[in-house]
Protein backbone atom coordinates (compact mmCIF):
# COMPACT_ATOMS: atom_id res chain seq x y z
CA UNK A 1 0.00 0.00 0.00
CA UNK A 2 2.62 2.22 1.29
CA UNK A 3 4.72 1.14 -1.58
CA UNK A 4 1.75 2.41 -4.23
CA UNK A 5 1.35 5.73 -2.36
CA UNK A 6 4.99 6.54 -3.28
CA UNK A 7 4.99 5.26 -6.77
CA UNK A 8 1.56 7.43 -7.52
CA UNK A 9 3.63 10.18 -5.76
CA UNK A 10 6.10 10.17 -7.56
CA UNK A 11 4.39 10.06 -10.91
CA UNK A 12 2.55 12.85 -9.73
CA UNK A 13 5.57 14.84 -9.24
CA UNK A 14 7.02 13.89 -12.43
CA UNK A 15 3.77 15.45 -14.45
CA UNK A 16 4.38 19.06 -12.18
CA UNK A 17 8.23 19.13 -13.33
CA UNK A 18 7.36 18.12 -16.92
CA UNK A 19 4.32 20.92 -17.26
CA UNK A 20 6.86 23.06 -15.34
CA UNK A 21 9.74 22.24 -18.05
CA UNK A 22 7.44 22.52 -20.48
CA UNK A 23 6.39 26.18 -19.24
CA UNK A 24 9.79 26.95 -19.03
CA UNK A 25 10.48 25.97 -22.61
CA UNK A 26 8.12 27.91 -23.70
CA UNK A 27 8.57 31.18 -21.84
CA UNK A 28 12.18 31.31 -22.79
CA UNK A 29 11.37 31.11 -26.40
CA UNK A 30 9.11 33.81 -26.56
CA UNK A 31 11.60 35.95 -24.38
CA UNK A 32 14.12 34.85 -27.12
CA UNK A 33 11.73 36.22 -29.75
CA UNK A 34 10.91 39.06 -28.13
CA UNK A 35 13.94 40.61 -26.78
CA UNK A 36 16.53 39.04 -29.72
CA UNK A 37 14.52 38.60 -32.74
CA UNK A 38 12.18 40.91 -31.94
CA UNK A 39 9.34 39.10 -34.06
CA UNK A 40 8.31 35.62 -33.43
CA UNK A 41 10.93 33.40 -35.47
CA UNK A 42 11.95 30.69 -33.12
CA UNK A 43 9.82 27.36 -33.92
CA UNK A 44 7.84 26.20 -31.25
CA UNK A 45 6.90 22.96 -32.63
CA UNK A 46 10.79 21.96 -32.01
CA UNK A 47 10.82 23.55 -28.72
CA UNK A 48 8.48 21.22 -27.52
CA UNK A 49 10.17 18.39 -29.47
CA UNK A 50 13.28 18.70 -27.33
CA UNK A 51 11.00 18.93 -24.13
CA UNK A 52 9.49 15.84 -24.98
CA UNK A 53 12.45 13.92 -25.79
CA UNK A 54 13.96 15.35 -21.92
CA UNK A 55 11.54 14.25 -20.51
CA UNK A 56 11.27 10.86 -22.04
CA UNK A 57 14.68 10.46 -21.11
CA UNK A 58 14.73 11.20 -17.06
CA UNK A 59 11.35 8.86 -16.84
CA UNK A 60 12.12 5.57 -16.12
CA UNK A 61 10.76 3.09 -19.12
CA UNK A 62 8.39 1.49 -16.78
CA UNK A 63 6.60 5.06 -16.08
CA UNK A 64 6.23 6.65 -19.09
CA UNK A 65 3.25 5.07 -20.56
CA UNK A 66 1.54 5.87 -16.92
CA UNK A 67 2.93 9.57 -16.68
CA UNK A 68 2.25 10.64 -20.36
CA UNK A 69 -1.30 8.97 -20.19
CA UNK A 70 -3.17 12.31 -19.58
CA UNK A 71 -1.71 13.65 -22.31
CA UNK A 72 -3.00 11.86 -25.01
CA UNK A 73 -6.08 13.39 -26.05
CA UNK A 74 -3.69 16.32 -26.53
CA UNK A 75 -1.14 15.04 -28.83
CA UNK A 76 -3.35 13.24 -30.63
CA UNK A 77 -5.56 16.35 -31.39
CA UNK A 78 -2.21 18.34 -32.02
CA UNK A 79 -0.60 16.07 -33.95
CA UNK A 80 -3.96 16.00 -36.30
CA UNK A 81 -3.77 19.75 -36.13
CA UNK A 82 -0.01 20.05 -37.07
CA UNK A 83 -0.76 17.88 -39.83
CA UNK A 84 -3.69 19.45 -41.24
CA UNK A 85 -1.90 22.74 -40.95
CA UNK A 86 0.72 21.93 -42.87
CA UNK A 87 -1.58 20.15 -45.73
CA UNK A 88 -3.74 22.84 -46.16
CA UNK A 89 -1.71 25.44 -48.09
CA UNK A 90 -0.24 22.67 -50.37
CA UNK A 91 -1.14 23.08 -54.19
CA UNK A 92 -1.78 19.32 -55.58
CA UNK A 93 0.19 20.90 -58.74
CA UNK A 94 3.44 21.07 -57.11
CA UNK A 95 3.57 17.38 -56.62
CA UNK A 96 3.55 17.18 -60.45
CA UNK A 97 6.44 19.63 -60.84
CA UNK A 98 8.62 18.26 -58.44
CA UNK A 99 9.14 14.69 -60.55
CA UNK A 100 13.10 14.71 -60.88
CA UNK A 101 13.87 15.85 -57.42
CA UNK A 102 11.48 13.64 -55.65
CA UNK A 103 13.08 10.42 -57.72
CA UNK A 104 16.93 11.88 -56.06
CA UNK A 105 15.36 12.24 -52.34
CA UNK A 106 13.49 9.28 -52.51
CA UNK A 107 16.23 6.99 -54.08
CA UNK A 108 19.68 8.85 -52.00
CA UNK A 109 16.89 8.96 -48.66
CA UNK A 110 16.46 5.06 -49.07
CA UNK A 111 20.33 4.56 -49.85
CA UNK A 112 21.13 7.28 -46.86
CA UNK A 113 18.72 5.28 -44.50
CA UNK A 114 20.26 1.39 -45.72
CA UNK A 115 23.66 2.14 -45.89
CA UNK A 116 23.88 4.00 -42.88
CA UNK A 117 21.77 1.31 -40.79
CA UNK A 118 23.82 -1.85 -42.57
CA UNK A 119 26.96 0.45 -42.23
CA UNK A 120 26.16 1.01 -38.21
CA UNK A 121 25.00 -2.80 -38.06
CA UNK A 122 28.78 -3.65 -38.79
CA UNK A 123 30.42 -0.93 -36.66
CA UNK A 124 28.46 -1.93 -33.68
CA UNK A 125 28.47 -5.29 -34.50
CA UNK A 126 24.66 -5.73 -34.39
CA UNK A 127 22.89 -9.24 -35.56
CA UNK A 128 22.49 -9.69 -38.87
CA UNK A 129 18.82 -9.57 -39.26
CA UNK A 130 19.09 -5.62 -37.76
CA UNK A 131 22.17 -4.84 -39.88
CA UNK A 132 20.47 -6.34 -42.96
CA UNK A 133 16.77 -5.36 -42.39
CA UNK A 134 16.58 -2.22 -40.14
CA UNK A 135 17.38 0.55 -43.23
CA UNK A 136 14.21 -1.24 -45.09
CA UNK A 137 12.12 -0.71 -41.98
CA UNK A 138 13.01 3.00 -41.74
CA UNK A 139 11.86 3.92 -45.31
CA UNK A 140 8.63 5.38 -44.36
CA UNK A 141 7.77 8.65 -44.41
CA UNK A 142 6.95 10.04 -40.76
CA UNK A 143 4.85 13.13 -39.65
CA UNK A 144 8.11 14.63 -38.77
CA UNK A 145 9.16 15.26 -42.02
CA UNK A 146 6.62 17.30 -43.06
CA UNK A 147 6.48 19.51 -39.61
CA UNK A 148 10.48 19.89 -41.46
CA UNK A 149 8.98 20.93 -44.72
CA UNK A 150 6.69 23.25 -43.25
CA UNK A 151 9.61 25.08 -41.21
CA UNK A 152 12.23 24.78 -44.39
CA UNK A 153 9.06 26.32 -46.52
CA UNK A 154 8.22 29.04 -44.01
CA UNK A 155 11.85 29.83 -43.93
CA UNK A 156 12.07 29.78 -48.07
CA UNK A 157 9.18 31.67 -48.47
CA UNK A 158 10.64 35.16 -47.49
CA UNK A 159 13.69 34.27 -49.82
CA UNK A 160 12.69 32.80 -52.80
CA UNK A 161 8.68 31.08 -53.21
CA UNK A 162 9.81 28.80 -55.73
CA UNK A 163 12.26 27.13 -53.90
CA UNK A 164 9.13 26.73 -50.90
CA UNK A 165 7.23 25.08 -53.92
CA UNK A 166 10.17 23.16 -54.90
CA UNK A 167 10.51 21.71 -51.55
CA UNK A 168 7.01 21.46 -50.64
CA UNK A 169 6.12 19.03 -53.63
CA UNK A 170 9.10 16.85 -53.40
CA UNK A 171 8.97 16.48 -49.59
CA UNK A 172 4.81 15.70 -50.19
CA UNK A 173 5.19 13.73 -53.10
CA UNK A 174 8.24 11.51 -51.46
CA UNK A 175 6.28 11.02 -48.82
CA UNK A 176 2.51 9.64 -50.53
CA UNK A 177 4.89 7.92 -52.45
CA UNK A 178 6.98 6.16 -49.76
CA UNK A 179 3.80 5.94 -47.42
CA UNK A 180 2.57 3.70 -50.26
CA UNK A 181 5.67 1.74 -50.95
CA UNK A 182 7.91 1.57 -48.80
CA UNK A 183 5.09 0.82 -45.85
CA UNK A 184 5.48 -2.76 -47.77
CA UNK A 185 8.66 -3.19 -47.91
CA UNK A 186 9.17 -2.56 -44.55
CA UNK A 187 6.58 -5.22 -43.51
CA UNK A 188 8.76 -7.36 -45.90
CA UNK A 189 12.01 -6.37 -43.66
CA UNK A 190 10.22 -7.26 -40.60
CA UNK A 191 8.93 -10.53 -42.17
CA UNK A 192 12.63 -11.68 -43.28
CA UNK A 193 13.62 -10.23 -40.39
CA UNK A 194 11.56 -12.97 -38.12
CA UNK A 195 10.19 -10.13 -35.77
CA UNK A 196 6.58 -10.70 -37.20
CA UNK A 197 4.95 -14.22 -38.12
CA UNK A 198 3.28 -14.66 -41.82
CA UNK A 199 0.04 -16.10 -41.46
Amino acid sequence: MLKDEIVDASIQSLRREGLLFLGLSAAIGIVVDVFVFHAFRLNYILIGMAFSATLVNRIPEEKTAEILEPYAPVLNVSLVLVIVNLGMPLDYRLIAGAGLFTAVYILSRALGKIGGAYLGGKWTKAPDTVTRYLGFTLLPHSGVSLVFTGIAATTLSSIDPSLAAIVQGTIVAAAIINEVIAVVIAKYAFQWAGEIQTR
